[in-house]
């Protein structure tokens, strides 16, 4: 039996290249989604202003910034304090790592990452995607 969730949920992709930002979109762009995509911190903190989400997927570093995702994951977790952050990463050193913990990161993940590991993470808390389209309840 196929369980519909009772509202859109939101999703935010936080990426500065553009071809991974746009690949994320389209994982997540599925019946059941309403996506919103930031290119860099100044836009992405206005989404996270503006509206709820119930996924956060962010890169560490954007846009030349070190600290941007940190940004991102600091904001969303006083105003999207439901949603799942998930951090990408090419730089995945430990000072990284635990600073992404302690603001709420539940996952942190390095670059290159198998989408389908990131679907499987927005799956449990039943968002869907193109590899998941429906959550099974």
């Amino acid at each position: 039996m196929i369980k519909l969730p009772d509202a859109p949920k939101s999703v935010l992709i936080v990426e500065d290249e553009q071809s991974i930002r746009d690949i994320l979109v389209e994982l997540f762009d599925v019946d059941g989604n309403a996506v919103s995509s930031a290119e860099l911190l100044p836009e992405a903190l206005e989404r996270l202003r503006t509206q709820r989400f119930d996924l956060v997927v962010t890169d560490l570093r954007l846009g030349g910034k070190r600290d941007g995702g940190l940004q991102v994951m600091a904001l969303a977790g006083m105003l999207s304090p439901d949603a799942m952050v998930l951090v990408l990463t090419a730089y995945p050193d430990d000072s990284n790592r635990q600073a992404s913990f302690r603001l709420g990161a539940l996952h942190f993940l390095e670059k290159p990452v198998d989408l389908a590991i990131i679907a499987q993470h927005a799956a449990t808390v039943g968002v869907r995607s193109a590899f998941a389209p429906a959550i099974l309840g």
